[in-house]
């Protein structure tokens, strides 16, 4: 499967993956600026992505704490999530996401 990541300055990036990994373990295999400081344990925002609205309708909610953390992201917008609680399933294939400024 391909994710997409858009870059701060535009660039795209398409990256394998596979059903199964979380967005934020692709997008660091893939050397994009996403941190995940707290690897994954919804303490931080620091995977803060912005998805793409056509693609936003086919994840899965975001959790309570999930909306929480992202109350506390930098240029958050009505699609943002958070990198680490996004699984990547066969449905999200395509998946576009932009790196926020």
């Amino acid at each position: 499967m391909i994710v997409r990541f858009i870059a701060r300055d535009g660039t795209i990036t398409s990256a394998a993956a596979t059903v199964g990994d979380r967005l934020l373990d692709v997008a660091q295999t893939h050397d994009q600026p996403l941190e995940g400081t707290c690897e994954g344990q919804l303490s931080c925002a620091t995977c803060h992505v912005i998805v793409d609205p056509a693609d936003f309708a086919r994840l899965p909610p975001a959790s309570a704490d999930e909306e929480d953390m992202l109350d506390l992201a930098h240029n958050a917008t009505r699609t943002s999530r958070l990198a680490c609680q996004i699984h990547l399933t066969g449905a999200l294939d395509g998946l576009t996401v932009r790196i926020p400024g």
